[in-house]
């Protein structure tokens, strides 16, 4: 089966609405979002480093636990009304929780409480949930990592990793002591430690079989367990009934063919890998028969998607780049990270919910979940949900019609997101996201990243261009907008060029278009990375026609934050440029940035003072400017994401009031009037957690409004972009 056999039906799901039925099939919508802080215990800092790494439901579905490393617990989430989870505390472990799962009322957890790694340890901890308490534990002599139950819950498998030092010898294979599987018995939630039987996984493998290094284990029907040995590129079949191998093969390799295989600013969906190993993480049994792997590729492999298998080896499905090349055209590819493991498949669920089995893929690097119908054959992609940052672990909620996702990387210490837990449900309606996805371009993925400012395409109403930022630093990307569909559909894209290739040291935050179809392009500037503050004039071709440097009155005084929006008010020998600043500059009072007007006739430059509003955390700045009837449009935001963001909002300057003073002199300030508050739609949009970079905002050639979110290139980002229609009341 080719890479790309299921090309067409991808593209179709991700580009048409006929796919995501309204009501004829039933779809998943992210429905409730929960910080893992809320669950930090009394007296501990509220920065303090969070996780949620695997999590499991417990036997009723109205309790989600998960494992929580960075602090040393597992914390406990209320979804007895899914759509607005509480935070059930936390426990401490007394060492590194690894994985989790529940039956009859207590939750297990294998716990890491190694010295080093020359010196493994860990033990099984049986916690009641009721009390919050641990009841018991287990040696495991080793260092634990995943956990699973059989289906009766009456065996229990661990993988004792035993994992490799990556400080040592560059992280190779092999590094002793080796790992093993750990197989036990248990009756009501109650562990019989003295039943805890190991099974020797050494002499197996092809790579360094004398130190396996087991990762994830799935019981199937008949009391087999599939095993995972991701860096030994293994997976191993095991009778849990009596502790001994059955049989195992090696997961094998993977050509790659139409994937971006550079971490160079470009998106380039046209490379090549040969002979990748897969190194599965995350396996999950489809019936009796059948195993799904996602191949992370954490030690030399790589191959970014997931393959089917039967309990022999034989591949009966491998999906290639075809996920990936799926998840570029929502703009989740994460070029910055992406250079050897793509999109990084590593965690996985399988579930039967409302009648119909699931393979929900989870994509570490680029922040996704694939949601796959099983078909008993090629699995059918229907749809790419948006996650918190870094999906880990997940588990179904079958009989709610539920999915949760543990979301890993908690970036409250630098001001970005937390870690979260998420929840989707199956219901009739239609997708919430994506709400712009890419079309594919001579048969390959476009992709996206970071659309940072918006304007009208003239004299075509639903049409808008967009552009990139820095993120795309090799790649400056003008695109074109068919904001009448839904989702909104990236039709054409014009590189910016300089000579005939495409331009360097540009960070595009602003676009406007000119009587003559021309672009101009406010690039932000930051000498520390020899990017200059400047004004591009750019043809329709996208050649850069003319460059216009700030002047040295502006210059003396510059900081990094830039121009962050560019729009033109009047018209002919008359018409003028205007820019907004982000932030203050040296010469600006606190509180106080400018819009800095430009005449392309006259080649004049002048300013105007904008008075911000005040925010007790972060800092306060400008994000774009588009002029529309008789005023200016201005969006105004903190850098603040999540529960701690107050400020989003859109003002309004009429352009009356813009009477430019020359440079270097008094500014006069100019009065703002609200026009609209972008935090509910922020809020409500995907029931996920307040996006930080609100940065685009036009009106069409109807007079329709438009917003766009800067996804940062899915860098230290959850990679969300949203588009939506702004209903602004009263606007002319």
């Amino acid at each position: 089966m080719t890479a790309f056999s299921h090309k067409t039906a991808i593209v179709a799901a991700l580009l048409t609405t006929a796919a995501f039925p309204a009501a004829a099939e039933p779809v998943f919508n992210r429905i409730a979002t929960f910080p893992v802080a809320s669950n930090l215990p009394e007296g501990k800092d509220k920065l303090s480093a969070t996780s949620a790494e695997i999590i499991t439901a417990t036997d009723d579905g109205m309790m989600l636990i998960y494992s929580d490393s960075p602090l040393g617990a597992i914390g406990f989430v209320d979804i007895s009304d899914a759509k607005a989870p509480k935070a059930g505390g936390a426990l401490m472990m007394d060492g590194e929780p690894t994985s989790v799962t529940s039956t009859a009322g207590k939750a297990l957890v294998a716990v890491n409480t190694s010295e080093s790694k020359e010196k493994p340890s860990g033990r099984l901890a049986i916690v009641d949930i009721a009390t919050r308490k641990i009841e018991s534990a287990c040696d495991l002599g080793g260092q634990p990592d995943s956990i699973a139950l059989n289906k009766d819950k009456t065996l229990g498998a661990i993988a004792i990793e035993n994992e490799r030092d990556e400080e040592v010898n560059d992280g190779k294979i092999p590094q002793m002591p080796a790992g093993d599987l750990v197989v036990f018995e248990l009756k009501g939630g109650t562990v019989d430690c003295g039943s805890m039987k190991h099974v020797t996984l050494t002499g197996l493998a092809g790579v360094a079989p004398e130190d396996p290094e087991p990762e994830f284990v799935s019981f199937n029907d008949q009391n087999e367990i599939a095993l995972t040995l991701q860096e030994n590129n293994e997976i191993v079949i095991i009778d849990a009934t009596t502790a001994t191998v059955k049989t195992h093969f090696s997961a094998g390799t993977v050509d790659l063919a139409g994937i971006d295989t550079k971490r160079d600013g470009a998106l380039k969906f046209t490379g090549e890998l040969k002979g990748i190993p897969r190194e599965p993480d995350a396996v999950k049994w489809l019936d009796n028969d059948r195993l799904v792997v996602a191949n992370e590729g954490d030690y030399q492999g790589g191959s970014r998607g997931f393959t089917i298998f039967d309990k022999t080896g034989k591949v009966l499905y491998e999906s290639g780049a075809s996920f990936e090349r799926a998840v570029a055209n929502t703009g989740h590819y994460p070029d910055k990270r992406s250079a050897a493991k793509g999109v990084e498949p590593e965690g996985l669920e399988v579930a039967t919910i409302a009648g119909q089995k699931y393979i929900f893929l989870l994509a570490e690097r680029a922040s996704v979940v694939g949601v796959y119908k099983d078909t008993g054959a090629e699995p059918e992609l229907v749809q790419i949900l948006p996650s918190g940052v870094s999906p880990e672990g997940a588990v179904a909620v079958a009989s709610r019609n539920l999915l949760a996702t543990a979301n890993e990387v908690d970036l409250g210490e630098d001001g970005g997101p937390r870690s979260h837990v998420m929840l989707y449900e199956l219901a009739e309606g239609q997708p919430a996201y994506p709400q712009i996805v890419a079309a594919e371009k001579d048969g390959n993925p476009v992709g996206f990243a970071a659309l940072s400012g918006l304007a009208a395409v003239p004299e075509k109403p639903g049409q808008l261009f967009a552009v990139s930022d820095s993120v795309l630093g090799s790649q400056p990307t003008i695109y074109t907008i068919d904001a009448s569909k839904k989702p909104a559909v990236i039709t054409e894209t014009l590189t910016v060029k300089r000579d005939g290739q495409p331009a360097q040291k540009l960070d595009i935050e602003g676009v406007a278009v000119d009587e003559k179809g021309w672009f101009w392009l406010a690039s932000e500037g930051n000498s520390e990375k020899l990017v200059p503050h400047a004004l591009y004039h750019v043809n329709p071709k996208g050649e850069i026609k003319e460059e216009i440097a700030l002047p040295k009155e502006l210059l003396a005084n510059e900081i990094r934050y830039g121009f962050e929006g560019v729009t033109i008010t009047g018209s002919g020998d008359d018409a003028t440029l205007w820019m907004a600043v982000q932030r203050e500059w040296k010469d600006d009072e606190k509180g106080f940035v400018k819009l800095v007007s430009y005449n392309p006739k006259n080649k004049e430059w002048g300013a105007v003072r904008y008075p911000l509003d005040k925010s007790e955390a972060g800092w306060v700045g400008l994000s774009e400017i588009s002029a529309h009837g008789d005023s200016v449009y201005i969006i105004e935001r903190d850098n603040l994401v999540g529960n701690t963001a107050k400020l989003k909002k859109l003002y309004k300057v009429a352009i009356s009031d813009l009477k430019p003073a020359k440079l270097g002199g008094d500014l006069p300030v100019v009065k703002k009037t609200e026009a609209h508050d972008f935090l509910p739609e922020l809020k409500a949009a995907t029931n996920g957690y307040v996006l930080d970079k609100l940065e685009g905002f036009a009106f069409d050639a109807s007079g329709t409004p438009y917003a766009v979110t800067d996804n940062d290139g899915v860098d230290d980002s959850s990679g969300e972009t949203l588009f939506f229609q702004v209903n602004l009341v009263g606007t002319n």
